[in-house]
């Protein structure tokens, strides 16, 4: 049998099974008993009677919950209730709470949410348990849940229905509580730091911002094509002209590619921008930012992810792409310069394969990426990329080919990407014109020229910083999840086959 088999129930058990639990379902009604209540006042959560025992014992408390298991034993059962907070003991005697709510509980299924009023004891084994002196159905539980010793199993099932992934396996809750914490610190930092948070468009009528495909959607009252947001850049900078100068959002991004662990057409990333910064202060910031969250949230800057221990704490290492290129390949980049062909040849005796058409800040690129960014596992700031790949990110003054630029990694992942931004309303003209070029010539992912944008920056942008992390990236390596989707609530899935 299937791992799958083994954790999922036949159509024809499953329809069994649901079929008796309507039949109770129905007897309780006609007993006068409504299955699905309503406001259930609790006093307690069932963790903090747990670990505050010594204040709550011989209390009557009043908690609520999904049943998690039962055991009977004659006149006296036990039962498992879990809520929010994790899980507690229940016991009802029939002595205590009468034939008619002790056979309620005898019927009771697991998955029912209930809440009972009782005292705080302890068993003779010493566990915290609440003795039942009434008890109430607030939910039933049609569909059985997945059996407790095989658990939920199935990726794909687990994604699909996260709301059963979270009741039972329990370290799932966990990740998404991280990640809510992850949030609300990087707010907390920011807003320490004079940074305000902002809203910008989800619809845009032009994509821009970063090179990607978008979604294309449609609004019927203005017959126009709106594009599903692929950055907020070109927006949050607007703000920098108006006159705000520290301005940050934390929102959905949509981009129209593949699905795999490190990518989620929906995604949710920070994009912050600070007037008067250059890309050294976004580095700062950066480290600063990520290991004060670590630290806030973990209690430790050193983490483990996927059995490698990794170092939050700063200085992180900072590294030019050409000397990352040279260490990892031996191969010096900057003698290519004049010669696009050599640059190619160059890469394709590494293995890397290039088209004819890249020209050495691509190909320079393409290298980095193959050879160099899967040996990047210490957090390292990769500095300086050619402004072929970088078309709205400030040239270096003593060196025009490349950009004040730069993206960390961590665990060989892209996690960030900062410039010091482009002013200059001219040269960004100049290089949007290149980008519509390459649109023209096939390239979906090219930037669409911006003319609301250019008029911007022709009113006067001050120099500035600008900075995006990815927010789900941030929260796999805090969680040590190995997968996207293990830290997105409700990923983006294939429809289902139809039997």
């Amino acid at each position: 049998m299937s791992d799958k088999e083994s954790t999922e129930l036949r159509t024809d058990d499953l329809n069994e099974l649901m079929r008796v639990r309507l039949e109770k379902m129905e007897e309780l009604k006609a007993r006068g008993i409504e299955p699905y209540g309503g406001r259930y006042p609790r006093t307690h959560l069932a963790a903090w009677i747990v670990e505050h025992y010594d204040e709550c014992e011989g209390q009557e408390v009043r908690i609520a919950g999904r049943l998690m298991a039962r055991r009977g034993h004659g006149k006296a059962s036990f039962g498992n209730l879990r809520d929010v907070s994790g899980q507690i003991q229940i016991y009802l005697r029939q002595d205590d709470v009468g034939a008619e709510t002790y056979n309620l509980f005898q019927r009771l299924d697991i998955g029912d949410i209930i809440g009972v009023r009782g005292r705080v004891f302890k068993t003779r084994t010493g566990e915290v348990t609440v003795a039942v002196g009434e008890l109430t159905l607030l939910a039933k539980s049609l569909r059985p849940l997945p059996e407790k010793w095989h658990g939920l199993k199935d990726v794909d099932l687990r994604y699909r229905q996260r709301y059963l992934d979270l009741i039972v396996n329990p370290g799932v809750k966990e990740t998404f509580v991280i990640r809510s914490r992850v949030i609300h610190a990087i707010r907390n930092f920011l807003e320490r730091r004079g940074f305000l948070e902002v809203e910008t468009p989800m619809m845009h009528p032009i994509a821009g911002g970063a090179a990607a495909r978008p979604f294309i959607t449609h609004h019927n009252a203005l017959d126009m094509d709106l594009y599903l947001r692929i950055a907020p850049e070109l927006y949050l900078k607007r703000l920098l002209v108006g006159g705000f100068e520290k301005v940050y959002e934390i929102n959905r991004n949509f981009r129209n590619e593949g699905i795999s662990t490190k990518h989620n057409p929906e995604f949710t990333m920070l994009e912050l921008y600070q007037a008067y910064a250059d890309y050294h202060d976004m580095m700062d910031l950066t480290e600063e930012m990520i290991s004060t969250v670590a630290s806030e949230v973990l209690g430790t800057t050193t983490i483990t992810y996927q059995g490698v221990e990794i170092n939050l704490a700063p200085p992180w290492k900072r590294q030019t792409m050409l000397e990352a290129v040279e260490e990892h390949t031996g191969l010096d980049f900057n003698r290519y310069r004049e010669d696009g062909e050599q640059a190619r040849r160059a890469a394709r005796e590494l293995g890397v394969e290039v088209e004819e058409t890249d020209g050495w800040g691509t190909v320079l690129n393409k290298v980095f990426e193959e050879k160099v960014e899967p040996q990047l596992i210490q957090p390292v700031f990769i500095l300086d990329y050619p402004i072929e790949i970088s078309p709205l990110a400030k040239r270096k003054e003593d060196d025009p080919a490349l950009t004040y630029r730069f993206e960390l990694f961590i665990y060989a992942r892209e996690m960030a990407n900062a410039f010091s931004e482009l002013n200059d309303p001219l040269d960004q003209r100049a290089r949007f014109l290149k980008q519509l070029e390459k649109r023209r010539a096939g390239d979906e992912e090219a930037h669409m020229m911006d003319e609301d944008y250019l008029t911007a920056l022709e009113y006067g942008m001050p120099p500035a910083g600008g900075l995006g992390i990815g927010i789900d990236r941030l929260v796999m390596l805090l969680t040590d999840s190995p997968s996207i989707r293990d830290v997105i609530l409700f990923p983006l899935m294939r429809p289902r086959e139809q039997p």
